[in-house]
């Protein structure tokens, strides 16, 4: 027996099962009603161990009579996150579609390229087409040619090349100029670079695509052109700058023949005009028996004129014979007979600019019609001057060469083989591969994932 706060404690006494502290003010307990069994009493409050207080007390056997307490239920042990990996069957799946998509292909791919793959020799040319423009007629004939509506228009011919090179045309004066399916198919053991096609002409145009490389700047066309004997490759490239250089020179054809053509249908027509002119002049003056109107009303203009000035001097001589003889002197009376005879004169000239001329028409209304055809005249003559220098300068234009294939860097001999780029491919067949691979195994795992 212990002594514990000067009061005897028996040692098999229960201890309490949540003592108070020293200077505690003890819990008290709820009230129970009446009729309620002692189990059904709250259980005293418990420390909280998180707020600071003790840790729990291990559980002490029920005062007497009164009911054990009930124990929680036991829980069941938690299993771990993930087990412990281990070699599966899709493990060994995904190592084996490596091998066979990926490593298998590049060294099936490295065997052929070095052991199958013949070598290829590259032939490189440059050129452009280059257009002499010389003095238009306009500019030598001060804008007369602009009465005959001249005109000058040059197209890109260098676009038309550039459509030429890759055209089935091309590719058929070529083939049978060289015969592109023996070069091409010289190798034997190298189905994929070699050309393995029928003799149709697409077969043969789809090789021309990965043979012939056409690169268009700025006006300039160069040329890469790849066959399995740099020799070959050569030809290939010279036989393409011969047919541009046809081509080229058909083009400088049609323009000479349109040019001339052009020009030629304006002379005829201005010729023509100005015969029209000459043969309306000429029927004027038979019909009015006059050479040139224009010219005899002149005449007569003159003779008045010289008629008006011995008028005026017969005047004055008059005015001074008056003013100093007496008045039966017989020099007034004679002076005074000239001034009388020259106004008559002057009198009957006048009239003859309202007389009829032999067709019954007004001497005033043929001049007037006589100068109209001298416009007409003068205006065919000009134009036929026009036509016939604007002809003259096509046919110039037409006797040189306004066009032609200028060559910057002339077919080449490869010396050391370029094709195929091994160093290259294997890397980005080995990218691809590998690209391809990793998108089917995160999609058969994502489906896989999704079951």
């Amino acid at each position: 027996m212990t002594v514990q706060n000067d009061k005897p404690v028996h040692a098999d006494a229960p201890r309490p099962a949540n003592p108070t502290p020293v200077g505690a003010v003890p819990a008290q307990p709820r009230p129970v009603p009446a009729g309620q069994p002692a189990a059904a009493r709250p259980a005293p409050a418990q420390p909280n161990p998180a707020a600071g207080g003790a840790a729990a007390p291990r559980p002490v056997p029920a005062a007497p009579g009164r009911p054990a307490p009930q124990m929680p239920p036991p829980q069941a042990p938690v299993k771990p996150a993930a087990s412990t990996a281990r070699l599966k069957p899709r493990h060994l799946g995904v190592a084996a579609s490596f091998v066979v998509i990926v490593l298998l292909p590049i060294l099936v791919s490295t065997w052929y390229l070095y052991a199958r793959a013949e070598d290829q020799y590259a032939s490189y040319m440059g050129f452009t087409v280059r257009s002499e423009s010389g003095v238009s007629p306009s500019e030598l004939l001060g804008g007369l040619s602009s009465l005959v509506g001249s005109t000058s228009s040059t197209g890109n011919d260098t676009d038309i090349l550039y459509k030429f090179i890759q055209s089935h045309d091309l590719v058929q004066r070529i083939d049978d100029r060289l015969d592109l399916r023996a070069m091409w198919s010289k190798p034997e053991n190298d189905p994929v670079f070699a050309y393995t096609g029928n003799d149709s002409l697409e077969d043969l145009l789809s090789e021309w695509e990965r043979k012939v490389r056409v690169y268009y700047d700025e006006g300039m066309i160069d040329l890469r052109v790849v066959a399995f004997d740099p020799k070959d490759a050569q030809a290939i490239t010279q036989a393409i700058y011969d047919e541009s250089t046809i081509l080229v020179n058909e083009l400088n054809a049609v323009a000479r023949e349109d040019a001339l053509r052009y020009a030629r249908n304006d002379l005829d027509e201005a010729l023509e005009r100005l015969r029209s002119a000459r043969q309306e002049m000429t029927e004027f003056r038979n019909r009015h028996q006059l050479v040139d109107p224009a010219a005899d009303v002149a005449g007569q203009a003159g003779v008045v004129s010289t008629l008006q000035a011995q008028l005026a001097e017969q005047l004055v001589a008059l005015g001074l014979l008056q003013a100093n003889a007496q008045e039966n002197d017989p020099r007034i009376e004679q002076t005074q007979l000239r001034v009388n005879v020259i106004r008559e004169q002057i009198a009957a000239e006048r009239q003859k600019f309202g007389s009829e001329t032999a067709t019954g028409e007004a001497l005033s209304t043929v001049v007037g019609q006589f100068e109209s055809l001298m416009v007409d005249r003068e205006f065919a003559e000009q134009t036929y001057i026009a036509s016939r220098a604007a002809y003259d300068a096509a046919r110039a234009e037409a006797a040189r060469q306004t066009r032609y294939l200028a060559a910057y860097v002339k077919p080449t001999l490869a010396e050391d083989s370029e094709f195929p780029k091994r160093l290259k491919l294997l890397p980005l067949l080995g990218g691809f591969l590998l690209l391809i691979w990793i998108v089917g195994i995160l999609t058969y795992y994502s489906l896989r994932d999704r079951r």
